[in-house]
């Protein structure tokens, strides 16, 4: 897997200027922490339909898909195609607002596991000028249906 250590100080500065709080306790080897931490992160760039370009290794195998695949899907398929609109309104709040910290839904893995997670932080992510360059989430709690 590679993982991109500028990719995540955008996801952990963006959070804690958001938020007011570190994803990960600051310092060495934050990267190789956010990609074993025991909760699921994972972000999306800008493109019309975005497509995933991060995720930890506990949203790997929650999404049960290898780095390489990961990064290729568009992260509208994470979600069943009746609870795309629901995720469509949940991103919409998240780019007015700049994060929300009470999301709850039922995601899907590359091989048909649904699951539920909730309280779910979901925010956008900036770079140093402020420009918003995509959005991320994260969660601690899910359980399989």
């Amino acid at each position: 897997m590679k993982t991109d250590t500028v990719h995540v100080e955008v996801l952990l500065r963006s959070y804690c200027e958001l938020t007011g709080r570190d994803l990960v306790e600051p310092g060495d080897d934050q990267a190789k922490r956010l990609d074993e931490a025991p909760f699921f992160v994972a972000s999306h760039g800008m493109e019309d339909d975005p497509v995933l370009d991060y995720g930890n290794r506990c949203a790997l195998q929650l999404f049960e898909m290898k780095w390489e695949d990961f990064v290729k899907t568009p992260s509208r398929l994470t979600a069943e195609a009746p609870n795309r609109a629901e995720r469509q309104r949940l991103l919409e709040r998240v780019t007015e607002h700049g994060f929300i910290d009470d999301y709850s839904g039922v995601r899907i893995s590359a091989k048909g596991k649904r699951f539920r997670i909730r309280n779910a932080t979901v925010w956008n992510l900036t770079d140093e000028a402020g420009q918003k360059i995509g959005q991320a989430a994260t969660f601690s709690e899910w359980e399989y249906l």
